[in-house]
This record gives C-alpha cells, sequence and structure tokens, in this order.
C-alpha cells in the first residue's frame, strides 16, 4: 500500500506562447502568453485551486510569471521569483524553427550537435538539475505538510523528471511527455521523493496538432516510482 504523501511539489510548465515567427525564444525577454495561453492558465488555476497549496514560486521570464498569477490570485498567495527554474541555455536561442525555416538544415548546426547527453548545444544537463531539484527542495520545505506550485519550463522540467526516476537523459524533445499548461508533481513523505505523477489540466485546450507527445491529455494522471 502507497503511502500518503505530506508535501507535493507540483512542476507547473507554462502555457502557450504568442510566438508567430517560429523562433526558440528561451531566455529572451517580450515573449507573452497568447490569448489560447492565459486561457490555459486560468484553467489550471481553476482545477488546483482548491488544493492545499500555500506556496508559488516561479520563472522571471513572462510566460511563468502569467501562467503563474491566476493561481496566485485564487490562491491569495505572492509569487517568489527564482532564477533557479529558468529556461535553460540554449546556442540556438534566436533562431527559426517555422514557417519553412529550421535551424537545424544549416549543416553549421551541426558542430553543436556532438553530444546529445551533455548537451553539446546548451546548458548541461546535470547542473539543469542540480538548480531545478535546489528550488524544489526549498519549495518542500516552505510548503512542508501541504503543497506548493513551482511555475517553470519544458526542458527543465522533463531533464528533471527523468534525473528523479533516474532514467537517460537521452531522449527525443518530440516525445517529452509535458504539454503546455502540464503539472509534473512531486510527492515527498518527510524528505525522501516516494513518487512522481503527471496531469493535464488544461490538455483539452491544445489542439491536436500541437500536442507534439504521443500521451492522451485526458484520463487518469500516469503515475511512475523514482
Amino acid at each position: 500500500m502507497s503511502q500518503t504523501p505530506d508535501t507535493i511539489v507540483h512542476l507547473l510548465r507554462h502555457g502557450e506562447v504568442y510566438n508567430p515567427d517560429g523562433i526558440l525564444y528561451g531566455r529572451r525577454d517580450g515573449f507573452h502568453l497568447s490569448d489560447l495561453g492565459v486561457r490555459m492558465a486560468e484553467r489550471v488555476a481553476e482545477s488546483i485551486k482548491d488544493r492545499d497549496i500555500v506556496h508559488l514560486r516561479s520563472s522571471p521570464l513572462e510566460r511563468a510569471q502569467e501562467t503563474g498569477r491566476p493561481l496566485a490570485q485564487a490562491r491569495g498567495l505572492e509569487i517568489v521569483t527564482d532564477e533557479r527554474v529558468i529556461e535553460s541555455t540554449n546556442r540556438f536561442e534566436g533562431k527559426r524553427f517555422a514557417g519553412g525555416q529550421n535551424a537545424l538544415r544549416d549543416p553549421r548546426s551541426w558542430l553543436l550537435l556532438w553530444n546529445p547527453l551533455r548537451p553539446s548545444w546548451g546548458e548541461p544537463y546535470k547542473q539543469v538539475v542540480a538548480r531545478m531539484m535546489a528550488a524544489v527542495d526549498d519549495a518542500r520545505e516552505a510548503a512542508r505538510g501541504h503543497e506548493a506550485v513551482v511555475v517553470s519550463h519544458q526542458l527543465p522540467i522533463w531533464i528533471t523528471r527523468l534525473a528523479a526516476e533516474r532514467r537517460s537523459f537521452l531522449h527525443d524533445p518530440r516525445r517529452r511527455q509535458c504539454t503546455l499548461c502540464s503539472l509534473t508533481s512531486f510527492h515527498f513523505v518527510g524528505d525522501r521523493l516516494t513518487q512522481v505523477s503527471y496531469s493535464e489540466p488544461a490538455g483539452d485546450l491544445i489542439p491536436v496538432q500541437d500536442k507534439k507527445a504521443p500521451f492522451s491529455a485526458g484520463g487518469a494522471p500516469e503515475q511512475r516510482r523514482p
């Protein structure tokens, strides 16, 4: 029989971003939620507002702050800005990946792809996990006995989940189980991580053609033990 967790830290990916030019925006300023992204953030807040959430922290980037705002209002919480849960650095930042253009088709880009386990094109995965888990631990401590939400970005959330579940960092980015405004939830008993669960409160708002990962947006949360 599984133990009832005494603290849960939810990693919330931000909502859809207005990005008509298909740029890999990374850590760039000025990228805000689209109208659909705002609806996604509102849907998540409505879905979890009655949970025992007592702490909320977020990446400093606009899209993350805007995603956390409806929940902050619903729960009467202050958003704690945390640089440690920011998007990963990426040497393809600013390049276009839509509208008939794809930076990966440029042979000059191939020199950056020699080591997918590090990865060679951006911030080392181990470094991402270290900073993310430090923030998760602080959120857990701040919400001990209750629940916390950390608003972050797809890659940091997914890599942290892989590490928690002792899986390889090598993966296909198109198959990350971390859709827009999804929740990757870390369940703790005391200081011990006992389970990772996943849910998509705003999954029905995502157009089918935009769902990169081959997982259902509905149904019961998928669960794994670390």
